[in-house]
């Protein structure tokens, strides 16, 4: 990880390697954190922070989910975050607010420990480029997506992902990129930190929020994309064998961008390389979350 100078935590600015916290510290126990993921882009006016409100929405919508009350307001922590990304002087940068339990007590209700709130960015790159250009090579994992009766998908909390961690090491132990998760129906839900999408015969599908996903911001912006550009588009449960089939499949999510998906579980995708789709929607987000788009001009949350 490359690291930056500065991180903000409960109110305060204080230096990279200061920023630590109690070994007893209850999230660190129980996987009780709330979290999110978003990134500032270099575009012609400076920097800019893509789908700041969304982001901020989502986080406070899980800590409710969570039942947990953050102690600042949104306004606050989107200041908060602004300011942040300009004292570490970065065009670009991942960005992670994190909401969790501190150190008060360690049975099992955290009634008894503060909830704090940090917020990070550093420089990031998550997958080489050369995937984002060629696709990545996907296995269907062995583990399912958590769903709502066992703990809620649409929460961005740190215990959910577990799930996620276990897909992924399975995917990389079978010399494969990335999982794909299916839920306990048998259906699509999404990668492990990705949402997911697939073209049959020039329209774009993808799992509805019932298939157990989380609904992700990226994937609501490539849903808008697809819209605008009169791409027919529509949500349902996919079963796997329609990724086999499908004419181009990719993955959506702040870390991710567009990321084209070429292989799941040894059968080709389309000819094996991004469809003409897929770059189409690539073309069109890099245009947006760099500033050239003045129509989606509003996405974006000026740093300088």
């Amino acid at each position: 990880m490359k690291k930056a100078d500065f991180i903000w935590m409960s109110g305060k600015f204080v230096k990279w390697e200061d920023a630590k916290i109690h070994v007893l510290n209850h999230s660190l126990h129980y996987g009780s954190g709330i979290f999110e993921g978003l990134r500032a882009y270099e575009t012609p006016k400076g920097p800019a922070i893509f789908r700041l409100p969304d982001h901020m929405k989502r986080f406070f919508e899980s800590a409710k989910i969570y039942m947990m009350k953050i102690p600042y307001s949104k306004e606050t922590l989107m200041d908060a975050t602004i300011k942040l990304v300009k004292m570490n002087k970065l065009e670009q940068c991942y960005i992670r607010p994190l909401a969790y339990y501190g150190y008060g007590d360690l049975r099992l209700s955290p009634k008894n420990c503060p909830v704090e709130v940090a917020i990070a960015c550093y420089p990031f790159e998550y997958f080489n480029p050369k995937l984002v250009k060629e696709g990545v090579r996907c296995k269907i994992s062995s583990w399912c997506r958590i769903t709502s009766i066992v703990l809620p998908p649409e929460a961005k909390s740190s215990g959910n992902y577990v799930n996620s961690i276990l897909a992924n090491l399975e995917a990389k132990a079978c010399g494969y990129d990335e999982a794909i998760f299916e839920n306990t129906n048998g259906y699509i839900a999404e990668g492990p930190g990705e949402n997911i999408f697939l073209v049959r015969d020039g329209a774009l599908h993808t799992p509805s929020t019932e298939s157990g996903i989380l609904r992700g911001i990226t994937r609501h912006t490539i849903i808008q994309l697809a819209h605008d550009l009169g791409i027919p588009f529509h949500e349902r449960a996919i079963p796997r064998e329609e990724l086999f089939t499908a004419d181009e499949a990719f993955f959506t999510g702040t870390a991710a961008e567009v990321m084209p998906i070429r292989e799941v579980d040894g059968r080709i995708v389309g000819d094996g390389r991004p469809g003409p789709i897929t770059k189409r929607l690539q073309q069109e987000f890099s245009e947006v979350i760099h500033g050239k788009s003045r129509k989606y001009s509003d996405w974006m949350t000026p740093v300088k």
